[in-house]
């Protein structure tokens, strides 16, 4: 029997620091491509990283809850991170659908934007458009490697949360 709850909190652990390390790298990418390449985010990019911010620490807990052997709270945890993932595939198809035409983004991406007054007047602010990509790689957009990602990630913590043995 010992075996076996090794074997599950070893099996748990191991997808936990996989999740974890897989949306930590994925962020901080995002944030790369923000600072480095100069892609500002639009209002849906921003939503999108949401999952992440909550994926990375709930793997984590659900790494240190599983190797305390607390199974119930790992698969738990790991349930959480699925759903939040699945809702951000949700997100990024939309997204992508917006950015392809399919159908409208939401108002507040199509253009629109709160004025900014500095010393000399209204400062120039960038429109950061959620229905137009300003990069594709591979024929998908960020929203579309969110997309693919974000499916990923979900379907390794169900199939880790459903792990018995």
């Amino acid at each position: 029997m010992d075996d076996t709850r090794d074997s599950l909190a070893g099996q748990l652990m191991a997808v936990s620091a996989v999740l974890s390390g897989a949306a930590l790298l994925t962020i901080l990418a995002a944030h790369a491509f923000e600072e480095f390449g100069g892609y500002a985010p639009c209002p849906l990019c921003l939503q999108e990283r949401y999952a992440y911010y909550f994926g990375v620490p709930a793997a984590v807990v659900a790494f240190f809850a599983a190797r305390s052997e607390s199974f119930g709270v790992a698969r738990l945890v790991l349930v959480l991170i699925a759903i939040g993932f699945l809702i951000n595939m949700g997100l990024g198809i939309y997204h992508a659908g917006a950015e392809w035409k399919w159908w409208p983004g939401p108002d507040t991406c199509a253009g629109g934007f709160d004025l900014e007054w500095g010393e000399e007047g209204i400062v120039e602010t960038p429109v950061i458009r959620c229905d137009e990509a300003p990069w594709h790689f591979l024929g998908l957009s960020f929203a579309g490697w969110n997309v693919v990602v974000s499916a990923a990630l979900a379907g390794l913590a169900f199939w880790a949360a459903a792990r018995r043995t």
